[in-house]
């Protein structure tokens, strides 16, 4: 819901969302038009029938639980890499990278001085990065807190780099303050 989206019109949807469908069971049981009236106005609009359509597959399939196996979580039409390893990091505790624009962008600013991937190849390099640097443990707070540091600290506009606890070892930093 939040993605291209700001919070305050997401918060009364999510939670309106979260009160008419707290189940896969009361998701999947819902007329497809009331799954997308609920959406409305958000936009993305296969978003919803996506959703309505995972929940009915694991009704079917998985008795109403969500599966936490990446390659399971795959075969859901509508679920993609990041959705996969949010999923899996924030609901099941699972050791699994996350990568946003604001991860993406802390990550290639510190590990190759540019701060946007140019190509897919890069984007490739930026998820190895993420996959390598996750933690054995605590990998919620990990990923929460480099997807935050992104959105606060390593901002893309004007980056708080003398707040930055990792100017030291950072590639674009050292390039700025040269």
């Amino acid at each position: 819901m939040l993605q291209q989206t700001q919070v305050d019109r997401v918060v009364p949807k999510y939670k309106e969302w979260l009160n008419k469908f707290p189940t896969f069971n009361a998701l999947a049981a819902c007329p497809p038009g009331q799954v997308q009236r609920t959406w409305y106005p958000l936009g993305y609009n296969v978003r919803p029938k996506n959703l309505h359509a995972i929940a009915r597959e694991v009704v079917t399939k998985y008795g109403g639980r969500l599966p936490s196996d990446e390659t399971q979580l795959r075969e859901f039409k509508g679920l993609g890499q990041y959705t996969v390893g949010a999923v899996r990091s924030f609901a099941f505790g699972k050791r699994a990278p996350i990568v946003d624009t604001n991860v993406s962008r802390v990550l290639l600013r510190v590990f190759t001085g540019h701060g946007k991937p140019q190509n897919h190849a890069m984007k490739r390099h930026v998820w190895d990065l993420s996959r390598v640097l996750l933690p054995r443990l605590q990998v919620y707070n990990f990923n929460q807190a480099l997807m935050d540091f992104g959105a606060l600290v390593c901002t893309s506009r004007k980056p708080g780099c003398g707040d930055c606890p990792m100017r030291k070892d950072c590639m674009m930093y050292s390039t700025i303050s040269d």
